[in-house]
């Protein structure tokens, strides 16, 4: 990968960031077999999940939460949603849970419920159910010792453009030898509905804006194995988010996004600006509080190999310190301009900061 950073004054504040990053699109997401421990857990928790489908009450005695979402391209024109959930360490009294996660489309008839029978066929069969659901998965996830506060997960899945419901379990894992009179294992399980874009229609876009808490570099993209455990890995880079929008006055607002479908000229390279604004809200009404210098991404400022043609994409972000900014409610406008298409759009992202 190729990245090129360079630091912009803005009065007080300081904003970074990447003016380009080479890496492959995220692939799409390979069919997986289960460990035996997996498929005696999936044979439980898919009722679990048909009885929550068919309009049963979901239990909740983990705490499990939804936290975010966020939505990249894939490739074989599809999209790739790394998420976050979180759960109560402390109410799991065996050390381990099962994390199961189930997409159903909401624009198709709902498939007949066939995971359990296909958990308790050979060995050498694929992941249950995925030919029946977008995605379907599981995890056996062990809980830190010593862990405070809530726990977050961070998972991920892939599929077409559509509107989908999202079920997540978290399950404790009975011990292999647990007495007859063991309590049944406590089990959660929520419902989340999200609408998935077509990020591959052409038209000038955007990935999620993510907020972050930082960005790490990585020696090497991450084996398939670890990139389902951690899905904010984007070849040699990896994306810690962040689980708020609230900051203090000592915390800087790191913000990244890719930019999709750009017009490209005569070699290849876009020319596409974007404008960083921010805006306060006082006495209930908006205004105008600063602004970075714009981003050019053309073919001066990319490096020379840059191709979409070989997966390469265009990234933008900025990591501003807040010192300056007064206590309150802020909202950043993004406004992608590409000039080759004479085509803008933009995304915002509203945060508060305290002292």
């Amino acid at each position: 990968m190729v990245t090129r950073r360079r630091v912009i004054s803005l009065g007080s504040a300081a904003v970074l960031f990447f003016s380009a990053a080479l890496f492959a699109q995220n692939a799409p997401q390979q069919q997986r077999k289960l460990s035996d421990a997996e498929k005696k857990e999936v044979q439980t928790i898919v009722k679990v999940v048909d009885d929550a489908a068919a309009g049963q009450a979901m239990a909740n005695d983990l705490s499990l939460a939804w936290l975010r979402e966020d939505l990249l391209k894939a490739q074989g024109n599809k999209q790739y949603l790394p998420f976050s959930v979180s759960l109560d360490p402390s109410k799991v009294t065996t050390g381990r849970v099962s994390l199961y996660w189930r997409v159903v489309s909401k624009d198709a008839p709902a498939p007949a419920p066939a995971a359990a029978a296909a958990a308790d066929k050979k060995d050498d069969k694929k992941a249950p159910a995925k030919k029946d659901f977008p995605y379907e998965d599981l995890n056996i996830i062990q809980i830190p010792s010593g862990q405070s506060g809530p726990m977050n997960i961070s998972r991920s899945f892939t599929v077409a453009p559509g509107k989908y419901d999202v079920y997540v379990v978290a399950k404790e894992v009975a011990p292999d030898k647990a007495p007859k009179n063991a309590p049944a294992p406590k089990v959660s399980i929520i419902k989340h509905s999200i609408d998935v874009p077509d990020l591959w229609n052409g038209e000038l876009n955007t990935s999620s804006v993510i907020i972050a808490e930082r960005i790490d570099p990585l020696p090497a993209p991450l084996t398939a194995a670890q990139q389902a455990e951690r899905p904010y890995a984007l070849g040699t880079m990896e994306i810690q988010p962040a689980f708020t929008n609230k900051f203090t006055k000592k915390s800087e607002l790191s913000t990244f996004l890719l930019i999709y479908n750009a017009k490209t000229d005569s070699g290849n390279k876009p020319d596409v600006t974007v404008e960083y604004n921010f805006y306060t809200t006082q006495n209930g009404a908006e205004k105008f509080f600063n602004k970075t210098n714009p981003q050019n991404l053309n073919a001066q400022t990319l490096p020379p190999q840059f191709d979409f043609a070989a997966g390469h994409q265009l990234q933008s972000g900025q990591a501003v310190p807040l010192a300056s900014f007064p206590a309150g409610d802020y909202r950043l406008e993004i406004k992608v301009t590409d000039k080759l298409a004479d085509k803008t759009l933009t995304r915002n992202v509203e945060f508060s900061i305290s002292e």
